[in-house]
């Protein structure tokens, strides 16, 4: 495995904006791009963590207005919501980076959390009871906290997991969409600065310049999916992600099986 180029940092900032805030899996898809770039190593998968941040800079650009202004309940939900999966990620993060961040691994997730959103889906809602994220309560914040530790698992989905657990705790459709975001941003900051801090030793001020251009990358696509996933959400539901995980997942599985790519062991 080689350490990851300029060109190398803007593919991956630009798959990860793409797919950060979709139900399917920003990690599941940077380890599998990585790994077909050739960038799976120790240092690679450190850039894969840090560079969702730019993400979660687009999200406070975009909602600067409302997390720039004293809201406590807001604070405290996401406090709430934040600390089962930072918790979990300090007690475990080493040992699911060293043994699920491979791509038969994550594609056995796709297709199971595809299953998942289809099952959700199709099973009906009732009127949602919480209608929008000003109205959440600190045990829906807690719940969907719950929801996110799931996203722990590479593959699983952070947006995935904390969407549609939403949508099950009795969230309408937006305000699991937006606490998402909302929620992206403790959580991205806090992986992306303990995995940094962490792994310091393996990195240099001549890594500046690919890093910039990862969360550059990320940053600028991030914003474009924010916008449009809010719009999208308005009318349709979410069953096209399902499908979509389902086949990438197989088509992964079946390379893998067959020799057609030569995936990373675990």
């Amino acid at each position: 495995m080689r350490d990851p180029t300029l060109a190398d940092a803007l593919i991956l900032g630009i798959v990860e904006g793409l797919t950060e805030f979709l139900p399917i899996s920003s990690t599941g898809h940077l380890i599998l791009a990585g790994d077909l770039l050739g960038v799976n190593g120790e240092r690679g998968k450190v850039f894969h963590v840090a560079i969702q941040s730019g993400a979660m800079l687009a999200v406070l650009w975009e909602y600067r207005s409302r997390f720039f202004r004293v809201d406590p309940v807001l604070w405290r939900n996401l406090a709430i919501a934040f600390l089962p999966a930072a918790l979990l990620g300090v007690a475990f993060g080493a040992a699911i980076k060293a043994h699920l961040f491979a791509p038969a691994a994550v594609a056995g997730a796709f297709v199971a959390g595809g299953l998942v959103i289809l099952w959700v889906e199709r099973r009906g809602h009732a009127p949602p009871r919480v209608a929008s994220v000003d109205a959440m309560c600190a045990t829906d914040a807690l719940k969907v906290g719950l929801a996110q530790c799931f996203a722990l698992v590479p593959g699983v989905s952070r947006a995935g997991a904390t969407i549609i657990g939403g949508m099950l705790f009795g969230l309408s459709r937006r305000a699991a969409t937006e606490f998402s975001f909302f929620l992206a941003v403790p959580t991205l900051v806090a992986a992306g600065s303990w995995d940094l801090w962490s792994n310091r030793a393996l990195f240099s001020a001549a890594d500046l310049p690919v890093f910039a251009t990862g969360l550059s990358a990320a940053f600028v696509s991030a914003m474009l999916v924010i916008r449009w996933l809010l719009r999208y959400v308005a009318t349709r539901d979410f069953t096209p992600f399902a499908w979509y995980r389902i086949v990438f997942g197989a088509v992964v599985l079946v390379t893998a099986e067959t020799g057609w790519v030569r995936w990373s062991p675990p």
